[in-house]
């Protein structure tokens, strides 16, 4: 699923890793600093898109290059001045679906966070076209919004939620056929009833896709704890393969933190994404750090990117936060 054997040759993180043939085949993170929080990374078409926001807007920029993305112009795909969704702008992601590519994003009054929700645009064949306001989501209160898809099942939207629940936690629900609709029941898949995702506040947030082909399993990963603390880390869920995916007994949580800060200067590492290489044999994880060892939820934040491994039973490898003078070879 993530390596292509003969294309690695030394140790990193315990994984493998790319040789570094030279600096301009190499990036170093991170990539974006200051104003890299939620970031998601996607490759089509020959160009790296990542997506930013300043909380007033939706920004993308591409690059040929993960080291380009750094220094690549910034493309304002979304900004409003309707009271109801100017403000709060977070989590910015763009999907692919049906030949067209979809922004999805969270967005809230300027008075306080309980307005916040998810709102959806559609865009063209390309990540970089122009994109259309169409509206809300959910009719509660909802944020960071992820496509998951299921071969059987169809499309879903994973997203944070207090829906019928004490603690913020991951909701799923049917995405409709137009893929700007929700339809159905909404389940609560995961709640913060661990110790481990308590610190501060319980908090499940931030959820996204992982499809791991060679075992045919579905994973999402999602943040855990108070993005104010150091703690902020990155957890999963396990799909069975066969239930309905809104059901909570469809998903095992993992018992702990599977990527987390602490290391190499870096703190409160959560809210990723993913994305495939190029020849599509390695998977990439894009997520944001800060270097407060307090923890931190503004604009101080970075995006961070690295290659991801497997274990020995194929489950995904996160390894830690790379230092920021740690030379990685581009995808291949």
């Amino acid at each position: 699923m993530f390596f292509n054997t003969g294309r690695f040759l030394t140790a990193f993180l315990g994984l493998t890793s790319q040789f570094l043939a030279s600096p301009v085949s190499a990036f170093t993170n991170p990539i974006r600093q200051p104003g890299g929080s939620d970031p998601q990374l996607s490759y089509s078409d020959g160009y790296y898109y990542l997506l930013t926001t300043s909380w007033t807007n939706v920004q993308i920029a591409r690059s040929t290059t993960i080291e380009g993305l750094k220094t690549a112009t910034k493309k304002v795909i979304y900004s409003s001045t309707d009271s109801s969704r100017c403000c709060s702008v977070w989590a910015p992601e763009t999907h692919l679906i049906d030949g067209t590519w979809y922004l999805y994003f969270t967005a809230g009054t300027s008075a306080n966070l309980d307005g916040q929700n998810l709102h959806v645009s559609k865009g063209g064949a390309s990540a970089w076209d122009d994109y259309t306001y169409v509206g809300k989501l959910s009719s509660e209160w909802a944020i960071d919004g992820t496509i998951v898809r299921f071969n059987t099942w169809g499309n879903y939207l994973a997203y944070s939620c207090f829906h019928g629940v004490q603690y913020q936690s991951l909701c799923m629900q049917k995405l409709g056929d137009d893929n700007v609709s929700l339809l159905g029941s909404i389940g609560v898949i995961s709640q913060p009833l661990n110790a481990w995702e308590q610190s501060r506040t319980p908090v499940n947030e931030g959820p996204a896709a992982l499809y791991i082909e060679s075992t045919g399993k579905t994973y999402i990963t999602y943040s855990a704890n108070d993005c104010w603390t150091p703690d902020y880390c990155l957890a999963t869920l396990e799909w069975d393969g066969t239930t309905d995916p809104i059901s909570p007994d469809a998903w095992t949580k993992s018992d702990g933190c599977v990527f987390k800060g602490g290391v190499n200067g870096h703190y409160g590492t959560g809210h990723n994404s993913f994305f495939r290489s190029p020849d599509g044999n390695q998977t990439w994880n894009a997520y944001h750090a800060t270097s407060n060892s307090a923890g931190s939820c503004n604009d101080s934040r970075y995006t961070m990117v690295q290659v991801m491994g497997t274990n020995a039973d194929g489950s995904p490898d996160f390894g830690t936060p790379v230092a920021y003078s740690f030379e990685i070879g581009e995808p291949a």
